[in-house]
């Protein structure tokens, strides 16, 4: 598969992925869709929805192959999280 340009900074590619998720899809996908991975195009705000991130990606890729793809994940700050987790202890 070729490799897609990059045409934005990371940065500014998560500030726009960021805006038009809380703008336009938030709203949209709150209800219904915890945990479940936003693929979104930033430069036309169109996006997929999936349980999985590579086939909401791959979804996205097919109808807009130039698509400079932001993931989020509905319910959580992070798409991934890295590092220890604090363990609750149980009695």
């Amino acid at each position: 598969m070729p490799s897609r340009e990059r045409r934005y900074s990371r940065e500014e590619l998560a500030r726009r992925g960021d805006e038009i998720y809380e703008q336009t899809i938030s709203p949209r996908v709150a209800d219904g869709h915890h945990g479940e991975f936003i693929a979104i195009d930033v430069d036309t705000g169109e996006f997929e929805v999936d349980p999985d991130e590579l086939t909401a990606s791959d979804r996205l890729l097919a109808r807009f192959p130039e698509a400079q793809v932001w993931l989020k994940r509905v319910g959580y700050s992070y798409v991934r999280r890295f590092g220890p987790r604090r363990q609750l202890r149980t009695a």
